[in-house]
């Protein structure tokens, strides 16, 4: 919120990693936590992958992945880079001339194993090819695809063998003096996940992209990464993250900005703040939100909205938000700004005038915003 400052109590002290850059995004090294997702439309079909990476990016995707399975994909990998407002994240399995073919095409950076390309020559030329076109790399480590002697050694997926793995990929790219990488060590348990990624944290400096992969649907899956990235970024782990959702992917921008706002670690639009709502309810409080939430969606500047069926809390939520309403009976409601009461407001004409007061104070703060480095001056 603008008018209130965060408090000791709600600070996190993150892991200290080193900074790499993911095109124009820096990624760790105390940079923002950026958010990622991935496209889901065939990488063969230019106009349907820009769509979705320009409506992940409106949603305030940082970086988009998109994968790149064969060369005709990577082919088209130059016009979707070319048409896109975000770095692009080139997503490699096996296959290192794709790697090549996608670092030449303009990718920002690689998803690959270098473990899984095969020779030390093949692992040499995708660094080379990386290094020449500017590319960072990130090793994706997940428990359900370790390599067959690890789990043979382990006897089963296992944090000490996912941060093996990783480590053994790391050396692969340290070996040739690269070291423009991060690192993720995923998996569907969120106990495995956590667990490892704690593992990897104290075990590399290299940045860490946090994610819990194959989460499930909108509901499940939000929940599920919510306890797991949850508690990394509370511990203070993780420089970057993905939700994975069987979702759209602006789903999974939504929620990681959430997962984010919930902790204090990054802030972009209208955090609202609304009652459940019960008998006392002066207005009809799940329909107002839900309305406030489409109408709201646009604004991207940070700030907070309470919305109070009545005045047992209202109040004291009000006196800690940027813009709030708190029902009273007999169809009208009290309207606060900056935590203090303003003026009365019948409850049917509530969320059009809400929507005017969150308006123009984002209008407000982002004229401060863009008056306060000349006054710096």
């Amino acid at each position: 919120m603008s008018h209130n400052p965060i408090r000791p109590w709600r600070s996190i002290d993150r892991r200290p990693s080193r900074r790499i850059m993911v095109g124009a995004v820096p990624v760790g090294g105390g940079a923002p936590i950026s958010v990622q997702t991935m496209t889901n439309t065939p990488t063969t079909d230019v106009a349907a992958t820009v769509a979705q990476v320009v409506a992940s990016a409106e949603a305030g995707a940082d970086i988009v992945r998109v994968s790149t399975p064969d060369e005709e994909s990577t082919r088209a990998l130059r016009d979707i880079v070319r048409n896109s407002p975000v770095p692009i994240v080139a997503d490699i399995h096996f296959h290192y001339r794709r790697a090549i073919e996608a670092a030449e095409a303009g990718a920002a950076c690689l998803r690959i194993n270098p473990g899984n390309i095969g020779s030390p020559a093949r692992v040499r030329e995708v660094v080379k090819a990386a290094r020449d076109h500017g590319c960072s790399m990130r090793i994706g480590v997940n428990a359900g695809s370790l390599e067959r002697h690890l789990l043979e050694q382990y006897g089963e997926p296992c944090p000490e063998a996912m941060v093996q793995s990783g480590l053994d990929h790391i050396k692969l790219l340290q070996d040739e003096d690269f070291h423009e990488f991060k690192i993720s060590v995923k998996a569907s348990d969120v106990f495995l996940a956590a667990a490892a990624y704690q593992q990897l944290a104290e075990a590399t400096d290299a940045p860490i992209h946090l994610g819990i992969t194959e989460a499930g649907g909108l509901m499940s899956g939000t929940v599920k990464s919510a306890v797991g990235l949850g508690n990394l970024l509370w511990m203070g782990i993780g420089d970057t993250i993905r939700v994975s959702l069987s979702a759209d992917p602006v789903e999974e921008v939504r929620v990681g900005f959430e997962i984010l706002k919930a902790l204090g670690l990054r802030h972009r639009g209208v955090n609202i703040i609304s009652c459940p709502s019960c008998a006392r309810q002066g207005f009809d409080v799940i329909k107002t939100v839900e309305a406030l939430e489409k109408r709201l969606g646009h604004i991207k500047t940070p700030m907070s909205l309470s919305i109070i069926g009545c005045v047992v809390n209202g109040p004291g939520e009000a006196l800690m938000t940027d813009v709030g309403f708190t029902g009273g009976g007999a169809g009208h409601g009290m309207v606060y700004l900056a935590g203090k009461q303003s003026h009365r407001m019948d409850n049917d004409r509530m969320i059009d005038h809400i929507v005017e007061q969150v308006e123009a104070k984002a209008a407000e703060i982002e004229a401060t915003r863009d008056v306060a480095p000349q006054a710096a001056e």
